[in-house]
C-alpha cells in the first residue's frame, strides 16, 4: 500500500515537471496534469493541498535528485576537481541544444514567475539554489586543494559562476541561440584559470 503511495505521488510530480518545464507554472491548469498522468482530481488532493503545495512538492522533488547527481559528479576523486567542475558547466551548455520542450531546469523556468507569486515556492527555490552554490563552492575548494584549480575564494567565487549561468541560461531562451551559454563557458574557463588545464 505504500509502495503505491509513493508511486502515484512521484507520477503526479514527475508529470508536473515534464508540462511546467515547458510552459511554467501559471499557465498549466491541474486539469492538464491529471489528465496526462491519468490520476482522478480527489488522488491528486490526497497528496498535495493545494496547486501551490503542489508547485513546492515538485521544486523539493527536483532539487533533491538534481543535488544527488551533482554530488555523485562532485564526489569523483577519480578526476581533478577542476575537470569535475568544468564538467558540470559542459554539462549544462548542451542541456539547452535541444527544444525548449526538453530543457528540464526548473531553476530557470520557474524562478522569475514565481518569486511574486509564492512565498514558499520562492523560498523552495531560494534554499535549493543555495544547496547548488554551496556544492560548487566545495568543487572549488577541492581544486584548490588539489591544484587543479588557482587560488580562489570558493563561495563568491560559486555565487559568480552560478548567477552567470542563470543570466546566460535566460538569454540563451530570449536569443534562441545557445550562444550566451558558449559565452558564460569561456569566461568560465578564464575565471578558473584555463591556463593550468594546459600545463
Amino acid at each position: 500500500m505504500k509502495t503505491a503511495y509513493d508511486d502515484t505521488r512521484q507520477h503526479i510530480l514527475d508529470t508536473g515537471h515534464r508540462i511546467m518545464a515547458g510552459k511554467g507554472f501559471s499557465s498549466v491548469g491541474l486539469n492538464e496534469i491529471l489528465q496526462t498522468a491519468g490520476v482522478p482530481k480527489g488522488s491528486f488532493y490526497h497528496y498535495f493541498k493545494s496547486k501551490e503545495q503542489f508547485g513546492q512538492s515538485l521544486l523539493e522533488d527536483y532539487f533533491k535528485h538534481y543535488l544527488a547527481l551533482v554530488d555523485q559528479s562532485f564526489n569523483d576523486d577519480s578526476r581533478p576537481a577542476r575537470e569535475r567542475l568544468m564538467g558540470y558547466w559542459e554539462h549544462w551548455l548542451g542541456s539547452y541544444n535541444g527544444p525548449c520542450h526538453e530543457q528540464q531546469c526548473l531553476v530557470v523556468k520557474l524562478s522569475a514567475e514565481v518569486a511574486d507569486l509564492s512565498e514558499s515556492m520562492r523560498l523552495t527555490l531560494r534554499d535549493g539554489t543555495d544547496q547548488i552554490i554551496g556544492r560548487l563552492a566545495g568543487c572549488i575548494e577541492a581544486g584548490v586543494a588539489d591544484k587543479s584549480l588557482p587560488v580562489l575564494d570558493p563561495l563568491p567565487v560559486a555565487t559568480l559562476l552560478y548567477e552567470l549561468w542563470l543570466g546566460a541560461s535566460l538569454l540563451t531562451k530570449l536569443h534562441r541561440t545557445s550562444e550566451p551559454l558558449k559565452q558564460a563557458l569561456e569566461m568560465t574557463r578564464q575565471l578558473l584559470g584555463d591556463q593550468l588545464s594546459k600545463n
